[in-house]
């Protein structure tokens, strides 16, 4: 069964992980720090923070910023539940902004409607956490001018643009953000099994990060008092346990040595499907802006259900039926009985998102994908469509 995202494990990361089984670290060690210093290395970044997860990170993110319970962070509709879900979190609000119909991304023109709109009822929002989509990165340039305008923060979720570049860049993340969360799920670019990470050049967010990833616990050496000796620690603020191990950041190093050969992989299997199915009536391929070089954590591939006489779970199935198991990335989050039970939120508030979720279909991605399985998957597809 081809699935729509795998690991690529080799025998480097297994020999990495087998050197931390050998040695005296396995929780948290040096391990950790060499990994955090592989990531400032990649992203441009001056401090990196490994947790537990792609939602830990956000979830700290959302503390060290502060928000607060009379503060509004707007993000898009178009994400999974983490991104929404750290807002609620943090005690905030969350409110969305609808998607640019090409990129997928959250649209800037909107999202600096929504703020002024907001201005004149005398509400506080805080921030704006863009999401680079299936790996096409936000329109960056325009959501930190409208962050600097009104004075908010800019969180950049790009758990799914690892090794994507912006103007030429591979650092655009934390160029243009606050604070950039990660995620190395096993069907991202480069995993540790679960894990995640804050990137930022703000010392302070870093530090607030670190403190509150251990149960917001000081160690001896930040704070000695009276006569205690190296084993004393204090709290002033609670934390979690959001620690990542050595065994998991033993193979994320060893994952991120081969970042740019992964995305290279995923951009010629999207060569492929762009090549297969351009000008094919009732399928639209990905657009990506031009000064982006995309990632490609997704292929969307849109299908005009209503034309081809199958509906979307009939598409599924069959697609099954061939071998093939296809994925919709995402629900829009404010459909979620949740959101709308506690925001108020409805059908038809975000009518792009909405149309998109409708049509979207995630085709197989991975960089172990062979030319014969995407063969597969093509043939399927025109077949299901033509029929």
């Amino acid at each position: 069964m081809i699935s729509y995202g795998k690991q690529t494990i080799d025998k480097s990361d297994i020999d990495s992980v087998i050197e931390v089984l050998k040695g005296g670290w396995l929780s948290s060690g040096p391990a950790v720090k060499t990994f955090e210093d592989d990531l400032n290395k990649y992203f441009g970044s001056k401090h990196a923070s490994a947790v537990s997860s792609g939602t830990a990170a956000l979830h700290l993110i959302g503390q060290a910023l502060e928000w607060q319970s009379d503060d509004i962070v707007i993000t898009s509709p178009l994400t999974f539940l983490a991104t929404a879900n750290s807002i609620v979190y943090a005690g905030a609000t969350p409110d969305f902004v609808d998607i640019d119909p090409i990129t997928y991304t959250i649209d800037p023109n909107k999202a600096e409607g929504k703020i002024k709109s907001y201005l004149k009822k005398g509400k506080n929002v805080r921030a704006i956490i863009g999401i680079d989509f299936a790996g096409h990165p936000c329109d960056w340039d325009a959501l930190r001018a409208i962050a600097d305008k009104y004075d908010l923060k800019l969180v950049n979720d790009n758990c799914h643009a690892m090794g994507a570049s912006l103007n030429g860049d591979k650092h655009y993340a934390v160029k243009y953000a606050d604070v950039i969360s990660q995620s190395y799920h096993p069907v991202k670019h480069i995993t540790t099994g679960e894990g995640g990470s804050a990137l930022t050049n703000d010392s302070i967010i870093d530090e607030k990060i670190r403190r509150l990833r251990n149960h917001g616990m000081t160690k001896a050496q930040d704070q000695l008092v009276n006569n205690d000796g190296p084993w004393y620690y204090e709290m002033h603020e609670l934390g979690y346990n959001y620690r990542i191990t050595d065994i998991q950041c033993a193979l994320g190093s060893s994952q991120l040595k081969r970042l740019d050969r992964f995305v290279q992989k995923r951009r010629k299997i999207a060569e492929k499907y762009n090549e297969s199915f351009f000008n094919i009536d009732n399928l639209r391929i990905p657009k990506i802006n031009n000064v982006v070089e995309h990632a490609y954590h997704l292929y969307p591939l849109q299908v005009d259900f209503k034309k081809i006489g199958l509906n979307k779970q009939e598409f599924f199935e069959k697609m099954k039926k061939a071998g093939i198991n296809l994925q919709v990335h995402y629900i829009p989050i404010h459909l979620q009985p949740y959101y709308q039970k506690h925001y108020d939120f409805s059908l038809g508030d975000f009518p792009v998102s909405e149309n998109y979720y409708r049509n979207e279909i995630s085709l197989p991605i991975y960089p172990d994908l062979s030319l014969n399985e995407i063969s597969l998957v093509v043939n399927n597809i025109l077949r299901l469509i033509s029929a």
